[in-house]
């Protein structure tokens, strides 16, 4: 009984520790939360504005569609280094 339970408990760490083991790939690693967030608004409003257009309200998929580079000169601006030279 003793050796199942030390078994068991080898079995939970060994699981917990391959869970640890799994990273984010480089390229999210290097990406802020904000720049993220940014990224994520333009994507929803990328999504939103191709299902207005297709579902039939084309004039608000095209408004909706703007607002795409709006969202990432937004960022951009926001999210600056501040190199202003």
């Amino acid at each position: 009984m003793d050796g199942n339970l030390k078994m068991d408990q080898h079995r939970t760490a060994n699981h917990r520790s391959e869970a640890r083991a799994v990273e984010a790939p480089e390229f999210i690693r290097g990406v802020s939360r904000p720049k993220a967030m940014f990224f994520l608004a333009a994507l929803m409003s990328f999504f939103m504005s191709i299902y207005l257009f297709f579902s039939g309200d084309q004039e608000r998929g095209i408004f909706v569609g703007i607002w795409v580079p709006s969202i990432l000169s937004a960022g951009a601006l926001l999210l600056g280094r501040g190199n202003d030279e």
